[in-house]
């Protein structure tokens, strides 16, 4: 169900103008009158709820908000702000001014996005217009009536998208190519044309790498190992051959993403980010404006050093820039091609998955960080038929829209450059979207409603900007038998001597915490020893801004008391909350199995049995927040699969999506918000929630400036009727 705060966020004017830099820096910023006046106003926003019901229902652009902050007795201070971006209306400054009938004023670009579809209201004093501000410039205007030359003149623009073109600056007179040549261009034959780093543009320098043997260092920039045994003491005489002992990890702490900084100075690692996105003909009108507004939010997000490239696919694909730094110009020329994106043609995700592989593998330069986005919300419906794209038709369906590159078994897991896919609405294949992440190595995110789009990508870009461990092994070794461990998609192994064991964990954003379980077989001790060694743990990984290797040479011990005889001991809820989370991502598998085979009845059983059993556990009678969280999931996906058609409509993509963050812990957008899910903000990182504030609070496009600000506009802006929003 979409929250009061989302429909907040339609009500005051989610498709008019997107926040971008300004080329005139003597214009003071306007962000600050806009969120006091809608913090001012907000008592008169709800008189609009009729307005903001019907906004989020059709969604298609309105001004009869918007133009309630302003007095409509057409002032003299009215006449030179903008009734539906609230910035100010000044000749001479590069930005067409359309005046009315009526004699109000507003910029051409915010009013042709509120009348395209024909609406001959104005937003002030709601009189009929003869005229409506459509079309190419007119040579002969009056100068009351100037309009503007829109720079994709003759290219098909989607209803509700305001493009962020005409607030950027200009790209510099030294650039050495245009927009025009990249997105219209031919393609090489090879994607090495990948701009070169600078690294001074990143503001990265030598730093102390993180080492816990660092005298001077400070605790909060090492790895953090801590692990529990289920209970503290096995009596002597006594064998478990399933004795649990849990196996924590924490990364350390970073700065958190804050853009009143000067981006600069950040301390964290560049990242390369290609996204991947459909623009089929089901991706028309509000979806693909929405992901337009997404694509300009991820834009403004990336630093100079970060990397950029877009592929565009529908019944083909198409690179439409090659990896850029986005620098202002680099931002520009990115804007300009995501503005020229239109919807058309059938979905061939293989082709689209080939591209994005093709940029990251060609390119000549490489920044510490990886990834690739994926956004599709249809079938693939090329995959089988198509020839000439390295595809084997003798896989199954979901392997067959990777590269051949990819699924070759002798890529190292922490080599491999994952895939955060994203299922948009209720008719992409689930299946297909999860299968691609896992193989990966990334996640599977389900957005249910259109409007949470740019939240679920700023949760996995606040991800990807915050990366501070790479290449991450744990190394265990035993003194006792090691049984198995139990790490969810992360690849392990133990010896057949069971007395080491090694699990592949890859990248960990800041502050971003692993739990994995290993059973040992205790043996009866002969010894009159109080005390016995169970198994060490130790770990290497690699500072992705240093590039060094790093060893955590101290090593985490457990150990566990022998005594004659021991009394009744409580088992430690550390270890119980995480057996609970893995049983019930087993019963969410059992269970889709069963729904796979159209026993629903079978697979709502096997989830209320489960439901059951984590009521009685150590954790779920002490009413353990992860415990309460999990039952709450389980009940909401046993709705999701009372019958076929709620279960392919919406089931199987949540259900996937909540598998898919339980096994890699790390957050998914799922259902209609990132927030759906208290569980979920358990895997989420406060780099993570902090971009996803700014997505939530963005008023008019402008993000707020500093993590206070966002704070205070939030709950300035929250319904006293509801729940607070995270």
């Amino acid at each position: 169900m979409t929250s009061k705060w989302q429909k907040a966020k339609m009500a005051l004017g989610l498709n008019m103008c997107l926040y971008s830099p300004r080329s005139n820096h003597n214009e003071p910023s306007s962000a600050a009158t806009a969120a006091a006046d809608v913090a001012k106003h907000l008592s008169e926003s709800l008189s609009f709820s009729s307005v903001a019901s019907e906004h989020s229902q059709t969604r298609t652009p309105t001004s009869s908000f918007p133009g309630s902050l302003l007095p409509r007795s057409g002032s003299k201070s009215s006449k030179k702000t903008c009734a539906i971006c609230l910035s100010s209306m000044k000749s001479g400054q590069g930005q067409a001014i359309f005046t009315a009938e009526c004699s109000h004023s507003f910029h051409f670009h915010c009013i042709t996005s509120n009348v395209r579809r024909g609406n001959k209201i104005c937003p002030m004093c709601r009189a009929k217009w003869k005229e409506i501000p459509i079309g190419s410039p007119i040579p002969d205007a009056s100068p009351n009536r100037r309009f503007m030359m829109d720079p994709l003149a003759g290219r098909a623009q989607d209803d509700g998208y305001m493009t962020l073109l005409r607030r950027t600056p200009q790209p510099r007179l030294g650039s050495s190519r245009s927009i025009s040549s990249l997105v219209h261009g031919p393609e090489p034959g090879c994607f090495d044309d990948d701009e070169v780093l600078h690294d001074g543009a990143a503001g990265i320098g030598k730093r102390t790498p993180l080492s816990v043997d660092n005298p001077s260092g400070s605790s909060s920039m090492a790895l953090n190992i801590t692990t529990h045994p289920e209970v503290p003491a096995v009596p002597r005489a006594a064998c478990n051959d399933n004795f649990t002992i849990l196996i924590h990890l924490k990364a350390p702490k970073t700065s958190v993403l804050d853009r009143s900084q000067d981006r600069n100075r950040s301390p964290r690692a560049p990242v390369d980010l290609v996204t991947v996105l459909d623009v089929s003909g089901s991706m028309g009108g509000t979806k693909l404006a929405l992901l337009k507004q997404a694509m300009g939010f991820v834009v403004q997000s990336l630093g100079p050093a970060d990397r950029l490239s877009v592929i565009a696919f529908s019944s083909t694909a198409s690179r439409l820039f090659p990896l850029r730094c986005m620098t202002d110009s680099g931002r520009q020329q990115a804007l300009e091609a995501v503005n020229s994106l239109i919807s058309k043609g059938g979905t061939n995700i293989a082709e689209g998955l080939r591209k994005g592989f093709k940029v990251m593998l060609d390119r000549k330069f490489t920044n510490p960080v990886a990834s690739i986005m994926l956004l599709s919300d249809g079938q693939d419906t090329y995959s089988i038929s198509s020839t000439g794209l390295g595809i084997s038709k003798r896989r199954v369906d979901s392997e067959s829209l990777l590269p051949d590159s990819v699924l070759q078994q002798n890529i190292p897991a922490v080599a491999k450059i994952p895939v955060h896919t994203f299922g948009f609405g209720v008719d992409h294949d689930a299946t297909s979207m999860h299968s691609i992440s896992r193989i990966s190595g990334g996640t599977f995110s389900f957005i249910e409603t259109e409007n949470v789009i740019q939240d679920a990508f700023a949760q996995c870009v606040g991800g990807l900007l915050s990366v501070v461990i790479q290449e991450l092994k744990v190394e265990i070794e035993s003194t006792v038998q090691l049984r198995q461990l139990k790490t969810g998609s992360y690849q392990s192994s133990v010896d057949a001597a069971g007395k080491t064991g090694l699990i592949v964990v890859g990248d960990l954003y800041a502050e971003e915490e692993r739990d994995f379980l290993a059973t040992v077989k205790v043996p009866v001790m002969q010894s009159c020893h109080d005390e016995q060694p169970i198994l060490k743990v130790k770990c290497v990984y690699s500072d992705p801004i240093t590039r060094e290797t790093v060893r955590h040479e101290e090593a985490s011990q457990v150990r566990i008391q022998r005594p004659q005889k021991t009394g009744e001991q409580a088992v430690s809820l550390d270890v119980d909350r995480q057996r609970n989370r893995l049983y019930a991502a087993e019963a969410m598998t059992e269970a889709r199995v069963a729904a796979e085979r159209g026993d629903f009845s079978s697979a709502v059983s096997i989830l209320e049995a489960c439901n059951r059993a984590l009521a009685e556990t150590a954790s779920g009678r002490a009413r353990d927040r992860l415990c309460i969280s999990l039952c709450a999931e389980l009940r909401e996906m046993r709705q999701r699969m009372s019958n076929r058609r709620v279960y392919e409509a919406t089931g199987r993509a949540y259900m996937l999506s909540g598998l898919s963050s339980h096994s890699w812990q790390r957050a998914t957008a799922r259902g209609d918000s990132t927030s759906s899910n208290s569980l979920l903000l358990a895997y989420q990182t406060p780099s993570m929630e902090d971009m996803v504030t700014q997505s939530q609070t963005m008023i008019f496009g402008k993000p707020p400036s500093s993590p206070r600000r966002r704070k205070q506009l939030k709950q300035a802006l929250s319904f006293p009727a509801g729940p607070h929003p995270r």
